[in-house]
């Protein structure tokens, strides 16, 4: 399915979701079965009990985990850190496939990212201090470039921010609008910052952390610029947003201040 496509599916019809997935995964399948069959209105308490939420809800625990054990013991930390950053590929495809897409998954599963990513970098802030002034820019070019992005699709009424304008800038539309491209992109920039706390405490096997670092410091630039193309093209749709809402009231019919029913009135009387 095509992200217009998607977008213009509302949260609000999981059924009509369900039937239209390609794919099947056997654990998924009896929540999919009941999901079909049910026909009542649902609670807004269901939606904290959405599938994808409930994982989203596992990765928080494992990096307030990962967090934890971050000063002291780096192989658990490495472990549910990485655990956490997994599960973004799962709850992305249960949402899917369940039909239970939502904004409150999506802010769970963007905010886990930021939030994620953001506590690594600070204590590799404090692991390299010479490099601290780059992780600053990092953490920063990447936090408003997505909160700045997710405002404005919710300006458009999409559910996610990783459902985007096609007319925006073709890097972005290949970057989520495929899959693969966007897994891959993610996964790399996560492994670089893990491999760079882990290169602080051991090389590992064969010098394994090293060369994670190496090969995936490429994804981390490339994913960098990326954020920047994203906070430009969201500004620019906020922009747009403001031109129509200002164009529309210095055009909208100025209103005399006089009740209707005091003008037919008068109107009677003469």
């Amino acid at each position: 399915m095509q992200p217009e496509a998607l977008a213009e599916k509302s949260i609000d019809e999981p059924i009509k979701l369900c039937k239209t997935a390609e794919y099947s995964y056997a654990p998924f399948d009896k929540i999919r079965e009941k999901m079909e069959t049910k026909k009542q209105r649902e609670n807004p308490l269901d939606i904290f009990l959405f599938v994808p939420n409930l994982i989203g809800y596992f990765r928080v625990v494992a990096a307030l985990i990962s967090f934890y054990y971050m000063r002291s013991d780096p192989y658990t930390t490495f472990f549910w850190y990485m655990a956490s950053a997994g599960a973004d590929a799962i709850d992305g495809y249960a949402a899917r496939y369940l039909g239970q897409t939502s904004r409150v998954g999506a802010l769970l599963d963007m905010l886990t990212d930021r939030c994620g990513t953001l506590c690594l970098i600070m204590v590799l802030g404090h692991f390299y201090p010479k490099w601290m002034m780059l992780f600053q820019m990092d953490i920063f070019l990447d936090i408003t470039s997505h909160w700045i992005h997710m405002y404005s699709q919710m300006i458009k009424g999409t559910t996610s921010h990783k459902l985007i304008d096609l007319s925006e800038h073709w890097l972005l539309r290949v970057y989520y609008s495929s899959r693969t491209v966007l897994f891959w992109m993610c996964a790399g920039n996560e492994v670089f910052y893990a491999a760079l706390y882990m290169l602080h405490f051991t090389e590992g096997p064969i010098g394994l952390f090293r060369i994670l670092a190496y090969v995936t410091a490429p994804v981390a630039v490339v994913k960098a610029g990326i954020s920047g193309i994203q906070l430009v093209a969201a500004l620019r749709n906020v922009a747009a947003f403001d031109v129509e809402e200002r164009w529309t009231a210095a055009n909208a019919k100025p209103t005399t201040g006089i009740p209707t029913t005091t003008v037919v009135k008068d109107a009677k009387a003469e």
